[in-house]
């Protein structure tokens, strides 16, 4: 038997390899990966990695793991095509692979402006850990550093530098940070905290070029000011890696379209993480997640799946980021919800946000309120929305209902 074999070596295509194992797979599985690096956990490069100097990045799994688990590694080894009437993968130097299952971790690559100046020196997305590496170096001599979007990473990264004592400001395009994430209380709070860390944060306002010669100088926006930089983070999102699906005739919309198993249009070819679009059982409509769990969890789910263990991909979505002296976690899916419920005190920095449409519990933000966020997993799994007295009340009598209801 040919095995699996595994494009993409981050969270999800570590995990994977590990999964077949754990469920008695006894073929062959190759971990296929473009970088040189063991597999390394990403979240820590926008935090600690940037932070401490000395800090060496932190292993998925130790070295021998994979050679005890007899899974193969291929570092620095990329992917050129996918041979789908052959059933294998052809490799830039032009060997080839045969498998049995494909799976797609792929993941995403940052989305980068089309701005002059975009390529200057001084100028980093933040991915992967050589791009973690050149950003911590750079970063040593800067003094003044620009973050272009306001999403998760570029709010932890200013975060991060602002605790450096670097002058740091985030320049937003849309009306508020992290916008497309948490609600608008949970936004105001993270804008304000930040502001008093000294991070200066510019909304509704776009970067019209960056300036320098030859290495950053400045950052200019669309009404006519320039901010002066020697360091540019940009932070606008990520486009889900689909070249290799695409090239092979694999379905694809805004990611690798795959179904409730994470199968793609060809049976033999399972897509997973951020790299993949699927139909989300509590959103009812199509969706492409970006986070760690989501990746390992799919991981999981393709490794039942190939080892003859069926059934919907139906996980409760969860999410977090640390950002200064908060921890924001987040559970659930908020699409269109028509009301919120805020329970906790934001001056004490610790609170929660429930997001409701059409009376039922559809999400919850917390900061440095980790009960409501593990409450909230089981009850928008179990479709349960305590009521807003319960809510609060705070997270003992949450609890409580929690006990209830395992017992009902």
């Amino acid at each position: 038997m040919a095995g699996v074999v595994i494009v993409g070596a981050g969270h999800g295509g570590s995990q994977c390899a590990a999964s077949l194992r754990d469920a008695g797979f006894q073929d062959a599985v190759t971990l296929v990966d473009v970088e040189g690096v063991t597999p390394y956990h990403k979240p820590p490069l926008s935090k600690a990695y940037l932070k401490d100097a000395d800090a060496n990045p932190q292993l998925l799994r130790a070295d021998t793991f994979y050679t005890d688990h007899d899974i193969e590694v291929r570092h620095n080894t990329t992917v050129s095509a996918i041979d789908r009437d052959g059933k294998s993968v052809v490799f830039a130097d032009g060997t080839s692979l045969p498998y049995d299952y494909l799976v797609l971790a792929t993941g995403a690559t940052p989305r980068m402006p089309d701005l002059d100046g975009i390529n200057l020196s001084g100028v980093f997305a933040l991915r992967t850990l050589d791009d973690a590496q050149r950003l911590r170096s750079a970063s040593a001599e800067a003094e003044n550093v620009v973050v272009i979007g306001g999403g998760f990473i570029g709010m932890e990264a200013a975060c991060t530098f602002a605790g450096q004592e670097k002058n740091v400001t985030v320049v937003e395009m849309a009306p508020r940070i992290l916008g497309r994430a948490v609600a608008p209380a949970i936004s105001e709070h993270v804008h304000n905290r930040c502001q008093d860390m000294g991070i200066r944060i510019i909304t509704s306002m776009a970067p019209e070029a960056i300036e320098g010669d030859g290495s950053v100088s400045g950052v200019r926006l669309a009404n006519g000011e320039v901010i002066a930089s020697d360091l540019v983070v940009v932070g606008i999102g990520v486009v889900p890696e689909t070249a290799l699906a695409d090239a092979a005739g694999l379905a694809c919309d805004n990611g690798v379209s795959v179904d409730g198993r994470m199968q793609t249009s060809d049976p033999s070819i399972f897509a997973i993480g951020d790299c993949c679009n699927y139909h989300h059982w509590q959103a009812d409509r199509n969706v492409r997640l970006e986070s760690v769990q989501n990746a390992t969890d799919q991981a999981r789910h393709v490794a039942k799946a190939i080892t003859g263990d069926g059934g919907e991909y139906r996980e409760v979505p969860w999410f977090w980021s640390d950002q200064g002296d908060m921890k924001l976690q987040m559970v659930g899916l908020s699409f269109e919800p028509d009301r919120f419920l805020v329970s906790g005190n934001p001056d004490e920095n610790a609170f929660a946000v429930y997001h409701f449409k059409d009376g039922n519990l559809i999400a919850i933000d917390t900061i440095n309120r980790p009960a409501d966020h593990m409450l909230g997993r089981k009850f928008i799994e179990a479709g349960f929305t305590p009521s807003d007295d319960d809510i609060l009340e705070g997270p003992a009598k949450l609890k409580q209902l929690f006990r209830n209801l395992r017992q009902a």
